[in-house]
């Protein structure tokens, strides 16, 4: 059985002392305790399938169902973009198998008019958020309109540098506070997005102004090529949260419903003004870090197959199915839904108008420089325009 609340253990080998210690500081005058604090590993619902029923967050039947649905489908969705690359009828594409049930769980946890702040894997996010999904497609095909959102969904474009979209999140909070507006903004970023500036730096001004803002790391253990392991000496990414003076936890990213509630708990807490909080999620990325990169280079197969035991949709599909809220004839009607959805989001995609070739320089600066104006000019003369 799962238990809601373990505190994190993973402790370094102590090191064997040198044969003749420098002398502490501590040892020669008076000391006194400045800060201590723990990490708490959050988990409801086991790779089994079994879940903590006293700690399951407060979810009806049918918004459960929902999420599965929406997991299995941007599951269905990632396959398809990968085969679109391959065929050469789109560009790179970064996959999020594996990644949905923090994905879904936390946009759930958003209200209208909260806002959300995406990386570049955020499929199960923007599909709960009303995002159409052919707008993943078009960006990834290179056109501008992909990028576009209406102004209701609360929802800033796609960020491939890492971590700059922190800083978007938290001047997004900043500005509410002005405002006097008692809504929160969610920011997703990946575990290599703690290594970069922006992390801290974003982090330090939501603690010193104690802002409305909710932290997402998706430690999906690697950035790129580079294991969490080589990447900070730090037990985990929840604790560099008190470095900046804000909540951290973390949570086991493929329990959807341990995802939901700690997700939910850090939203409300932020809209009653009392600051923000980093969640770290601990997921796995499934697939390739994008379309131009080869894995199983860097890891091996056996890691692959142990996490995907831990596979978020199959866990859920088990306490559903043990609910008696599943079924196999559920599951196939649920998949010819999304065999026709996938094919419909494909030719809304492929049927969009050609982009214009301007629009990869309109939208930097108010007003166009001139060398913009110029890069466009030699662009037009290219294309024939």
């Amino acid at each position: 059985m799962a238990t809601a609340r373990e505190t994190v253990v993973n402790r370094p080998a102590a090191k064997k002392p040198a044969a003749e210690p420098a002398p502490s500081v501590k040892s020669t005058m008076p000391t006194k305790t400045v800060f201590s604090g723990s990490i708490q590993y959050v988990q409801i619902l086991n790779e089994n399938g079994d879940a903590d029923r006293a700690a399951l967050p407060d979810l009806k039947d049918a918004e459960i169902v929902k999420l599965y649905e929406a997991m299995t489908l941007v599951r269905l969705f990632d396959q398809h973009a990968f085969l679109l690359q391959r065929e050469g009828r789109m560009s790179t594409y970064a996959p999020s198998s594996g990644q949905e049930a923090i994905q879904v769980a936390s946009a759930l946890a958003l209200k209208p008019t909260d806002w959300m702040v995406q990386a570049y894997r955020e499929n199960g996010a923007l599909a709960i958020r009303g995002i159409p999904l052919e707008n993943v497609l078009l960006y990834w095909g290179g056109d501008e309109a992909g990028n576009f959102c209406e102004l209701d969904k609360r929802t800033l474009p796609i960020a491939v540098p890492i971590a700059t979209q922190l800083l978007h999140a938290v001047g997004v909070a900043h500005a509410m506070r002005i405002k006097g507006e008692k809504d929160a903004v969610i920011a997703f970023s990946g575990d290599g997005s703690t290594s970069e500036g922006d992390f801290n730096v974003a982090l330090n001004w939501a603690g010193a102004f104690k802002l409305p803002v909710v932290f997402v790391v998706q430690n999906n253990q690697y950035a790129i090529s580079l294991p969490r392991s080589q990447q900070t000496a730090a037990q985990s990414i929840a604790q560099k949260a008190f470095a900046f003076g804000i909540e951290g936890v973390q949570v086991d990213g493929n329990d959807l419903f341990a995802s939901y509630k700690i997700a939910s708990e850090a939203l409300k807490k932020a809209r009653r003004g009392e600051g923000a909080t980093l969640i770290e999620a601990v997921t796995y990325r499934l697939s390739d870090h994008t379309t131009t990169d080869d894995a199983s280079r860097y890891r091996t197969q056996e890691e692959v197959e142990s996490w995907k035991k831990k596979d978020p949709i199959l866990r859920l599909r088990k306490w559903l199915t043990a609910q008696k809220l599943w079924d196999d004839a559920k599951e196939a009607a649920l998949a010819e839904r999304n065999k026709a959805e996938i094919k419909a989001i494909i030719h809304r995609f492929e049927s969009a108008p050609q982009p214009d070739i301007a629009d990869m320089f309109r939208y930097t600066y108010e007003e166009m420089p001139p060398h913009l104006q110029e890069q466009l000019d030699a662009a037009k003369k290219a294309a024939g325009q």
